[in-house]
Parts: C-alpha cells; structure tokens; sequence
C-alpha cells in the first residue's frame, strides 16, 4: 500500500502538470490553474480520511476546514450577505468540518470502505463544483482538478496492490477495494449513492437557481436589509 508521502507526492505531479497543461495550452487564468493544482494535489490524500487517524485524515481535514470557509466568500457574497454574516458562517464551517464531520468520518467509515471508490470520486467533484467560484467553465475545471486528485489516489493504491513474486505478477488481496464502483455491504452502497443523487441533481440546477436568485430574490434582500439597518439607526 502506497503511503501518504508517496500520494501526495503523486498527486501534486499531476496536479502540477494539470495546472500548466491549462496555462499553456487553453489560456487559463494563472491564479486559477494554481488554485486547481493545489486542490487536486490536497484530493490526493482525500480517500484515506476514512482511516479514523494517522497523517492522512489529520491533514485533510485540517486543510478543509481552512479552505472550504474561503471558497465560500465570494459564494455567499453572491447571496447578499454582510461582512459580519459572512465571518460568522465562515467559523461556523471550520467548526462543523473540524470537529463534526470528523466525528461522523470517524464513527461510520471502515478504511477501503465506500470512500475508496468512483463514486466518492464524483461527489467530492461536485462538492467543489457548488463551492467554487466564476463561471460554469471555471467551476468544472476546479471541480474536475478535486477529481482528478482523488482517482489519482485509488489508481495508486491499485498499482500498489499488484506485485512480483517468484517471477510472476502476483495480486493482493487488497486488489480490487479502491478503484471500484460499488462496496460488498449494501448500507454504504445505498449511502453513497444517495449522496450521489442529490448532489447530481443539485449540481446541475444549481447555475439556474443562482441566476434566479440573483435575477429575483437578492435585490428585495438587499433592499429589506437596508431598510432594517436604517430603522436600527434612527
């Protein structure tokens, strides 16, 4: 099994050249192709958060509770929201990943369990998607490097799981737990695929409900915050 220095190690040289494959070759925003080298160089480690200690899930939820809070700035800016509100959210999230979501990984995850497999893959994708910032393109290509990252992961502990023995390729009996579809237990399967679901269907309306909301909604909030904040005044 590779260990943690070896994915990240991975990760980031994948990461790195998916960075400069965009600068170089599709004109993308530096900042941007920094942002999405460094988020599919984190992803790398992101499937072993199921293995309740050790570097891996220290570090990543370390990292996630720092940089999901400031991914949502400009998001929850879009929605009209003050400074203060704003600050407090950001806290809120840091809180929430450092401490309760790391509980809930802790007690309801086996290691090579669910988040080892394609689907996990694709709902931490469509996590950053709703997360990140910019147009749709933008977005995807964020979304896109968290996935990238994460797979890099799986196919690495796949290669680590085949060796040569007596002059012949042997497989381990880990081979098979990591790039896979689907688990051997049935709960985490429908858990897993659940979460699929709904992220789905939320990822691919979310640009319509935002515009709308923009189109419609933020101006009367806007408006009634103003309002609120003069009577508060006078």
């Amino acid at each position: 099994m590779a260990n943690f220095k070896t994915h990240l190690t991975f990760s980031t040289l994948v990461g790195t050249g998916y960075g400069v494959t965009a600068y170089m070759m599709f004109d993308m925003p530096l900042p941007t192709c920094i942002l999405a080298g460094g988020l599919c160089s984190v992803s790398g480690m992101l499937p072993d958060i199921d293995s309740d200690s050790g570097v891996p899930l220290r570090e990543s939820l370390a990292f996630g509770a720092a940089v999901v809070p400031m991914m949502l700035v400009d998001r929850l800016q879009q929605l009209g929201l003050s400074t203060e509100s704003i600050v407090l959210a950001g806290a809120a999230t840091y809180l929430f990943i450092r401490f309760i979501f790391a509980r809930l990984v802790k007690m309801h995850t086996v290691h090579r369990g669910m988040f080892h497999s394609i689907p996990a893959a694709v709902i931490f994708g469509e996590v950053a998607f709703l997360l990140a910032s910019g147009d749709v393109n933008m977005r995807l290509y964020k979304a896109a490097a968290v996935f990238i990252g994460y797979v890099s992961h799986l196919m690495l502990d796949e290669i680590y799981s085949i060796e040569w023995a007596r002059g012949r390729l042997r497989l381990k009996r880990s081979f098979g737990t990591a790039l896979k579809v689907w688990g051997r237990k049935w709960w985490p399967n429908l858990a897993v695929f659940a979460k699929l679901a709904i992220l789905s269907y939320v990822a691919l309306k979310e640009p319509g409900w935002m515009d709308q909301y923009q189109r419609h909604v933020r101006p009367h909030v806007e408006q009634a915050a103003t309002q609120f904040i003069d009577r508060v005044i006078r």
